[in-house]
């Protein structure tokens, strides 16, 4: 569906200039994320460690999540339509597995923006992130499904005990191909301001970045782009031992349709169906 050229009195919708990355890393032989990015659409979803086949569940998430998108080009009209597509792309996962009995226990997070011109959805499940600088002021808009949070919440830990503690990379809610999975999908809206830089990663870079440096490199990067190398390259510093992937985008005005052209990185860009790919 081609997106309409507003008329002169009406305002152009805003939508993403996007950069995105992703890579295994020196520790890992395999890469277990996913993404896509669009003018209107993007997500990261990271396979949880620890179960079996987190690749292909990234990959089965993120490939059947673009190809319902496809339909408007990555617009997204509402809550209650990503909730929809959400949940298909879940069950998607139980579908494999009854298929093939040695991929039960898949499971992946997801942390996506969805655009329809004036609002963005804010989605998550599990400890993937969503980041939002908006005036310099650095902000995490999302907030982990997680062990150590919950811990945290409780009172039983302090806050500067949650990036060493041993049982940080358990979480709490991710999409496994349950219905209640999907059902315990966090959405929130949100204005889309233009100037606002948005920033999608897997736990392979926050695990191992401090915030601030991780602000001070989205903050100073010329170009989505520029900035999502950057932080890859800021996380193989710090010796991350996970995959990383990170897609930086921009809220600019579309005043010209844009041409869709999705791209994939991760183990969704091994599919065939993906239209562009990344290496990684």
């Amino acid at each position: 569906m081609a997106t309409r050229r507003p008329s002169t009195d009406e305002p152009a919708p805003l939508g993403f200039e996007t950069g995105q990355a992703s890579i295994s890393g020196d520790y890992r032989a395999g890469n277990e994320d996913s993404l896509y990015t669009s003018s209107w659409s993007a997500f990261v979803a990271d396979g949880v460690g620890g179960h079996a086949a987190g690749e292909v569940a990234s990959a089965t998430i993120a490939i059947r999540l673009a190809s319902m998108l496809d339909a408007t080009e990555g617009r997204l009209p509402g809550e209650a339509r990503l909730r929809e597509l959400v949940a298909i792309a879940n069950a998607d996962l139980a579908l494999r597995v009854r298929m093939d009995p040695a991929l039960r226990g898949m499971a992946t997070t997801l942390v996506g923006l969805f655009s329809d011109g004036e609002r963005v959805l804010v989605a998550h499940s599990g400890d993937s992130r969503a980041y939002r600088l908006r005036d310099g002021a650095f902000e995490q808009v999302t907030e982990d499904d997680s062990l150590v949070r919950e811990l945290l919440s409780a009172g039983a830990i302090a806050e500067e005990q949650v990036s060493q503690h041993r049982l940080r990379s358990v979480v709490t809610h991710v999409l496994g191909g349950d219905p209640e999975d999907a059902a315990a999908l966090h959405v929130a809206s949100d204005p889309l301001r233009r100037g606002d830089r948005w920033l999608l990663t897997s736990d392979g870079l926050t695990d191992y970045v401090p915030a601030g440096e991780i602000a001070e490199e989205l903050d100073s990067a010329a170009t989505p782009q520029d900035a999502a190398d950057a932080l890859v390259a800021l996380a193989l510093r710090h010796r991350a031992r996970d995959n990383v992937s990170v897609v930086v985008a921009d809220v600019i005005e579309l005043v010209e349709p844009p041409a869709y052209s999705p791209v994939f990185g991760g183990s969704a860009a091994a599919d065939p169906a993906s239209a562009r790919t990344l290496d990684g």
